[in-house]
């Protein structure tokens, strides 16, 4: 059954721009079915979303993006879990220990670049949850460094030097599949265009997924061109994998050019 969805959404449990309610709230007033809340590497806002669905009369997936080791921007989404798997609390709480390490190395970081801005502030926008890169964005904005969160990316917090120096720890992709699926849960790889490398190598990364117990691949995304969904789609078909799709939705401020996504996709597939 086709359900109007979108199945990539972070809230102020991670990096967006809106609480976990008002996040459900935004998805019904677009009239989605369905809305998977997925944060950068933690569960928290699950149990105020999946409360707010059934308020609103919105069927909320538990969701999550878990970071992966192998290149820059390599994620694993992962549906339908148990928030409370031990193995996804402890791979939760050192990706959460990684970051939080990594925040005092950007601000020695910035300082190099010439930037000058306090950690407080940052951790002060991030309201005590975990601190990511579109919080120093934010701040970075805020004091006229840069005049945009893409431009902070460009500039500072997404280039070669950034992530040669700065990076954090994270598990193997494999790991990251393996433990939502032991938890209950299914996987989908986000957005394939980010990893940057070319058909052939994502087709074999793909495949080694596969046989690790991917489940799905993330087709349908705002950023994919046309050339690259249909690449994506026959990879599906190939390794039998579902088809995901989402918006990525941070909120406005701080992606400003990406709207909750309206997809029909087959969903019932997605335990709940």
């Amino acid at each position: 059954m086709a359900q109007r969805a979108d199945l990539h959404t972070h809230s102020t449990a991670s990096d967006g721009q809106y609480t976990p309610s008002e996040l459900v709230r935004l998805a019904r007033d677009r009239g989605l079915d369905l809305l998977a809340l997925t944060d950068h590497d933690t569960v928290d806002g699950l149990k105020e979303a999946v409360q707010a669905g059934e308020q609103a009369g919105i069927q909320v997936i538990r969701g999550i993006e878990l970071s992966a080791r192998e290149y820059p921007t390599f994620h694993i989404l992962g549906y339908g879990f148990d928030p409370e798997s031990p193995a996804l609390s402890d791979l939760c709480r050192g990706l959460k220990e990684g970051r939080d390490q990594r925040a005092p190395r950007i601000i020695k970081f910035l300082e190099e670049q010439g930037v000058r801005i306090s950690l407080s502030e940052v951790e002060e926008l991030a309201g005590g949850r975990i601190v990511g890169r579109p919080h120093f964005a934010q701040v970075l904005v805020r004091h006229g460094y840069v005049s945009s969160n893409r431009e902070a990316f460009d500039r500072y917090l997404d280039t070669e030097e950034f992530l040669r120096r700065v990076e954090r720890p994270k598990p193997p992709a494999q790991v990251c599949v393996e433990t939502i699926r032991a938890a209950g849960g299914k996987t989908s790889l986000a957005h394939p265009y980010q990893i940057e490398v070319d058909n052939e190598k994502l087709e074999r990364i793909v495949r080694q997924l596969a046989g690790c117990g991917l489940d799905a691949i993330e087709c349908f995304y705002p950023k994919h061109t046309s050339e690259q969904q249909d690449f994506y789609l026959s990879l599906a078909q190939k390794y039998c994998l579902h088809v995901t799709g989402g918006s990525d939705f941070h909120g406005e401020q701080v992606k400003p050019d990406v709207r909750l996504a309206a997809l029909e996709l087959e969903t019932d597939w997605l335990p709940n």
